[in-house]
Order: C-alpha cells, then sequence, then structure tokens
C-alpha cells in the first residue's frame, strides 16, 4: 500500500497559495464553498489511489478535530 506523502512537494508554496486565495477573490461563502469541494474532487481523482485518499481525509479530520478542541 502506497503512503501519503507527508515532504513538502510544491515547488512554490506561496505562489499556489495566492493563487488559491485569487480564485476565491469575490466569491460568496457558498460559491468559495463548492469551489473548495471542486478543487478536492478534481484533486482526489488526479490522485485516484483509495488508500491514499483514506489516508488523507484521516489526517485532514484528526488535524481539523484538534484544531476545533
Amino acid at each position: 500500500m502506497q503512503t501519503l506523502e507527508m515532504a513538502p512537494r510544491i515547488a512554490r508554496p506561496d505562489d499556489f497559495y495566492a493563487s488559491l486565495l485569487a480564485a476565491h477573490h469575490g466569491l460568496d461563502e457558498d460559491a468559495s464553498i463548492a469551489l473548495n469541494a471542486k478543487l478536492v474532487l478534481i484533486l482526489a481523482n488526479q490522485i485516484g489511489d483509495a488508500g491514499l485518499l483514506a489516508q488523507a481525509l484521516e489526517l485532514a479530520r484528526s488535524n481539523t478535530a484538534r484544531e476545533a478542541s
């Protein structure tokens, strides 16, 4: 089974983050949530591996649960 890659792999993460923010510019909250959902599904399709996706979901969920408490 493959393991989720945790080392940084984006060559210019600040540029990507700026692009992500720009994609949300001018959208209301519902449209912004929809954009995020669509992006997640597009990237999940790119990954394609159910095991890796399960690991990513668990990681995101555990981090979110810790931040909420």
